[in-house]
């Protein structure tokens, strides 16, 4: 299963499960939108792949 961090690895910002502005690479690393596109530009810092919107998931 997904493991759905909810802070931003670089500025810590809390990214809620329903939020579209999660972006994840293969390997789950977690960051917002803006730090994707302003910071990482695309490129995880990890482990050097690209990132996808994260995968929504509806709490009840």
């Amino acid at each position: 299963m997904l493991q759905m961090k909810n802070k931003c690895e670089h500025c810590h910002k809390v990214l809620v499960h329903e939020n579209e502005e999660t972006y994840i690479c293969s390997y789950e690393c977690t960051y917002c939108k803006e730090c994707v596109e302003t910071v990482l530009k695309n490129t995880c810092p990890n482990c050097g792949g690209n990132f996808e919107k994260r995968p929504l998931r509806f709490t009840k």
